[in-house]
């Protein structure tokens, strides 16, 4: 079963940047499209990006455009979000997921990777 596979969480402190990555585990998988979520503590998961191959659409969660950035090869099936002038309520556990192509519906999730901005 094809699994999705996140890295790059960590602690960091405010204003500072950090890039996660995301690929599934068999890379001639083919993909629809791919996303990142979150899941601040205490609340419901919520989108932060997708990025649809088709065409290179890309969607942004209208409050974090413009400090996050969404990217990726899609040859390999791997999505970067690229995180700038990070802030507290950015503390969440970040997910990836991906839309196979026959269902374009979001099946295969990740684990999830923790980010914490802390001071």
């Amino acid at each position: 079963q094809v699994r999705v596979v996140e890295s790059g969480g960590g602690l960091v402190q405010p204003g500072d940047s950090l890039t996660l990555s995301c690929a599934t585990s068999e890379p001639t998988f083919t993909t629809f499209a791919m996303a990142w979520a979150r899941q601040p503590p205490g609340k419901e998961r919520e989108f932060v990006a997708a990025i649809v191959w088709s065409g290179g659409r890309i969607y942004y969660d209208d409050s974090l455009k413009g400090r996050f950035t969404i990217s990726g090869k899609r040859e390999q099936n791997t999505i970067y979000l690229e995180m700038t002038n990070l802030e507290p309520e950015d503390t969440a556990v970040y997910f990836c997921a991906a839309a196979p192509e026959d269902t374009r519906t979001y099946d295969v999730w990740g684990q999830g990777t923790q980010v914490t901005v802390s001071s």
